[in-house]
Parts: structure tokens; C-alpha cells; sequence
């Protein structure tokens, strides 16, 4: 009797440790270890790892879809778009009358997706990518952590800018636009002392045959070379996140062939204190809004003392579930990096928040993990993502490490929107004046 005892004690504490499978995720519980099994079909399977071996814990909150708001006129410019917008040949979005492309589009260029539509992977895409475009010109000073298991193993300091010329409120964008541009973009290393002064300028164009151009400058060769668009899939300065990364997905639409997989269920990374109206908002004198990072010393473990999971972990986000559109795309350049990419995209918000890259062979190399924050007002007619902390990391399945972008050098670094920038800052012919 003692034995059978001792075998049900066993047993019981077997069962109360076991992940318990099929239960509803709710609000308020947190997934971890204990609960990982829950959250089994609902996140990519290299996450849903982490949590099952304790890498990573979340609590889950949820998301309304009323914390996140569009500027006025967003939703009339939407339904313009539903009238007038449709998708070209060459894969980008024209106006049905005319055959071309306006030259300014703002609002959700194809609000209406039918999961039966062939191009459904290019609409759900190019929504995703107007919505970055609508947040406006921008200037990041960020940095960018390499990371293993355990902590740190070197960092960077980054001063990034980028200029759009579609998306964006009206008065944002330049005034002329000769070389029929979307946007340039600019980084500019900080620190350590061996890399400072490295730069990188991209223009992307509006032409859909037309390649972004793409510049760099290294100190120690004093010289701007053109470098090739293919190489925006490498890692930048040696790390594991790429050019192409950026907000969630940053290559050309038209350089690859997308598709439609799904719609599905799942579970993404989000801010709760953003959520929770606790992110911050100050004024610039010369134009522009700032978003102060309030949970800037926590984005991530290595960051929390005692934090005894992965050194990548996202400690200060919370897990929401959503709706989400799953698109898989294929590059035409036989040279690019990763040989598909699968994207999971909010279909209400089209924010990005999975998006993971396979090799040639089809084997999982990167998954970029990025959250998604609630929206706050600007001024009485303008709103925007307002975070209290950033976190976009890209980590390495083969390698076991992480390239993460996001928190501040310190507490009054610029996260600014909508600036008032000069399109000369983004000039390649000034590139090394940047750089120095």
C-alpha cells in the first residue's frame, strides 16, 4: 500500500507539472514552461520552443483593436483606395482609370482581401508596408546588441534616419520628388571606435524595375562604393539582422513572388504598458514627436537581473492573439540570402509580427521577432505606434544567437516621427561628410 501510495504522490505531481494541452488562452495568464503546450498552434514552432524550455516568459493581455487609431482622413483615403486601387502586372499599386501609380497614396491601399485572390500575397503585403510609410519621416538612435545564450557580446550604437515620399500625412513629405523615390533611408555608426563613422544610404524608387540604390562608406577605406541590392539580405556590420529587415520587412515588394498561405490564428508579441496608455509623448521645437522608452532598461533579459532564460528573451512585452494572414514569398534574385520568407501580418492593423527566413534548401535559418504597440495621438488629427520600450531581434536558429535593435544609448536619445528632414541629409555625393 505504501508503494501505491508513493506511485499516485508520483503521478499527481507528473500531472501538475505536465504543459496542459487544449486549454483556452486567456488574458491574464502567463505562458511559460508549465503552460507552453497551450500556446502550441499558435506561434511559429521555434518559438513556441522557447517556451517550452523556458527560454521564454509572457504574460498574455489583450489587445482591442480600438487601441489602435488612424489619423483623420485614414479612413476616407481607405475607401478611396477600395474604389480606385488595384494591383498592376508589375505588382504594385495604380490607379485602375489610369493604369499608373498616383503619386500619392495613404490609407490601407487594399483594404478588401480575398483569400482566393492570386495577389492576395502582394495586397496584404503592400498594406503592411503603407502602414510603416504612414508613421512618417523618422530618426532612431538605437543599439544594436549581439547576443549568445548568456549576455552581450559586443554592441554598436546606431543613428538611423529615413524620409518617405508616399504614406505619410501630405505636409510630411518633400515638396518635389525628381528621382521618383519612396523613401531613403541613412545609418550612421556611433560606437565602438572600430566601426564609428561606417555608413549606409538606400534610395528606393517607385519604378517596380528599378533596383534600390545602395551606398556605403567605411572610414578606413575613405571612399562611397555603390554596393548591390542583394547584399540588403546580409547581416549588417557582421550581425544577424539585415537591411531587409527594418520595421518588419523592408525588401521591395515587387523583387519577390508572394502568395497567400492562410489566415490563421495566433499569438504575437505586444506592449502592455503601451497598451495601457502609458507610453509617452513629448514635442519637438523644431517639428516632430519624441516617444521616451519608459521601459527602455527592460526590453530584454539580459537587461533584468536574476533573469534566468535566453539573454534575447523579450521580458517587458506581453503575448496577444490575433488574427493573422500568413504570406510566404520567394526572391527572383537567385543571390538573395534566404530562398523564402513567411510573414505573419495582423489583417486588422497590418502590423508585422513574425517574420522568419529560410535557406535555398528550405531549412529555418532567421526568425526577426518585433512588437506591436498601441497608438496615440500626436496632435488633435494626427496618431501613431507609441511604445514604451522597442524591440526587433533577429535571431539566428542554426547559429543559437540574436542580433537585437531597439534600446536607447540613454534616456533622452531621439525615437522621433514625422520630422521635418532635408532631402540633402540623404545625399550619396555627402556621404562621407556623414560618415566622419
Amino acid at each position: 500500500m505504501k508503494n501505491i501510495g508513493s506511485l499516485a504522490l508520483t503521478l499527481l505531481a507528473g500531472l501538475a507539472l505536465a504543459p496542459r494541452l487544449g486549454a483556452e488562452i486567456t488574458p491574464g495568464m502567463t505562458i511559460d514552461q508549465t503552460t507552453a503546450g497551450q500556446a502550441r498552434d499558435l506561434l511559429p514552432p521555434e518559438i513556441y520552443e522557447h517556451y517550452e524550455k523556458g527560454e521564454y516568459s509572457n504574460k498574455v493581455v489583450n489587445y482591442p483593436n480600438e487601441r489602435y487609431q488612424w489619423d483623420d482622413g485614414y479612413a476616407a483615403a481607405t475607401e478611396w483606395n477600395r474604389q480606385h486601387i488595384v494591383l498592376s502586372p508589375e505588382k504594385q499599386p495604380v490607379d485602375k482609370d489610369t493604369g499608373k501609380r498616383p503619386d500619392y497614396i495613404t490609407g490601407t491601399p487594399f483594404p478588401d482581401i480575398r483569400p482566393d485572390d492570386p495577389d492576395a500575397g502582394y495586397k496584404v503585403l503592400w498594406n503592411n508596408v503603407f502602414l510603416v510609410y504612414n508613421g512618417g519621416n523618422s530618426r532612431n538612435v538605437t543599439n544594436l546588441f549581439w547576443l549568445g545564450r548568456t549576455g552581450v557580446e559586443r554592441s554598436a550604437g546606431q543613428d538611423v534616419s529615413f524620409l518617405y515620399y508616399d504614406g505619410q500625412p501630405k505636409h510630411y513629405i518633400p515638396p518635389s520628388n525628381p528621382d521618383n523615390l519612396i523613401f531613403q533611408f541613412i545609418t550612421t555608426t556611433l560606437s565602438p571606435a572600430d566601426l564609428q563613422g561606417t555608413a549606409a544610404l538606400s534610395w528606393r524608387y517607385k519604378d517596380p524595375g528599378k533596383r534600390d540604390a545602395n551606398w556605403a562608406y567605411v572610414p578606413a577605406m575613405r571612399r562611397v562604393r555603390a554596393v548591390s541590392p542583394t547584399n540588403r539580405s546580409d547581416g549588417f556590420l557582421g550581425s544577424d539582422m539585415s537591411q531587409d529587415d527594418g520595421n518588419f520587412f523592408d525588401g521591395k515588394p515587387e523583387d519577390f513572388e508572394w502568395k497567400l498561405v492562410g489566415r490563421r490564428e495566433g499569438l504575437r508579441f505586444t506592449d502592455p504598458d503601451s497598451i495601457a496608455g502609458k507610453a509617452k509623448r513629448v514635442a519637438l521645437p523644431g517639428g516632430g514627436w519624441r516617444t521616451p522608452f519608459v521601459n527602455n532598461d527592460r526590453a530584454a533579459g539580459f537587461q533584468v537581473k536574476d533573469w534566468k532564460g535566453l539573454a534575447w528573451a523579450p521580458v517587458a512585452a506581453a503575448l496577444s492573439k490575433r488574427s493573422m494572414w500568413v504570406l510566404e514569398g520567394v526572391p527572383k534574385d537567385r543571390y538573395y540570402l534566404y530562398g523564402k520568407i513567411e510573414l505573419w501580418i495582423d489583417d486588422y492593423t497590418y502590423a508585422g509580427a513574425w517574420n522568419r527566413r529560410f535557406s535555398w534548401k528550405g531549412d529555418l535559418m532567421n526568425t526577426y521577432q518585433i512588437t506591436m504597440p498601441a497608438t496615440e495621438p500626436f496632435n488633435d488629427t494626427e496618431r501613431f505606434w507609441a511604445s514604451t520600450f522597442a524591440y526587433q531581434c533577429a535571431e539566428n536558429i542554426k547559429a543559437d544567437r540574436a542580433t537585437l535593435g531597439g534600446p536607447q544609448p540613454a534616456p533622452d536619445s531621439p525615437q522621433d516621427r514625422r520630422l521635418p528632414l532635408n532631402p540633402s541629409m540623404f545625399n550619396y555625393q555627402s556621404l562621407s561628410r556623414t560618415g566622419k
